[in-house]
């Protein structure tokens, strides 16, 4: 990710989602609530909102028709979670005739991370080193689109994948677009 060539994007897309505001949340499915819950609130520094409670459908594939899973799934709890000033996490824990246990790492298809953007890189790390959390490698400082940000992985304690990243002072790509993702520069400056 440090290395390597950019290439801008110049093809013109369509006018996609009428309406479309931005991400509101994003769906997580745990081993452990209590677990996830205190990772993500006493570790990451997020809010609880709100949890619902059991949810199920004793026949018929409504849970298949509508939530991709088996038809007799069962949602044992659900949590919302608040990131700070950015989108929610909606984390649900389940039951489920075939559940499986392995987690898809990036390289897997559906492999995904959460990415949280953090002021400063460093203190961020040394936080989660503190709190017993698996830190891979040290922060790295990109180069190209991606000038000027820093980033680091780290595993939940049931080891999803995160991401830090930091860029105070802009990244490179914003030199060739008008679009920002973080502005935390001092509008006076």
């Amino acid at each position: 990710m440090s290395e390597g060539s950019s290439t801008y994007a110049t093809k013109k897309r369509g006018p996609g989602l009428p309406g479309m505001r931005g991400l509101d949340h994003f769906g997580l499915t745990v081993p452990d609530m209590e677990q996830a819950v205190d990772f993500f609130c006493d570790v990451l520094g997020c809010q609880e909102l709100y949890q619902l409670g059991t949810f199920k459908v004793e026949e018929g594939d409504w849970m298949t028709e509508h939530v991709n899973t088996h038809p007799r799934a069962e949602i044992t709890n659900m949590r919302m979670i608040r990131f700070g000033h950015g989108s929610n996490i909606e984390l649900f824990e389940y039951a489920s005739p075939d559940k499986r246990e392995e987690l898809p790492r990036n390289s897997d298809n559906g492999g995904h991370h959460l990415c949280i953007y953090v002021d400063d890189m460093f203190a961020a790390v040394e936080h989660l080193k503190r709190h017993g959390v698996k830190v891979l490698g040290e922060p790295s400082l990109n180069t190209g689109a991606e000038a000027g940000e820093y980033w680091c992985y780290f595993l939940s304690p049931w080891g999803a994948q995160f991401e830090l990243v930091s860029y105070p002072n802009g990244r490179g790509y914003e030199q060739h677009t008008k679009v920002r993702l973080w502005d935390t520069r001092d509008p006076a400056a």
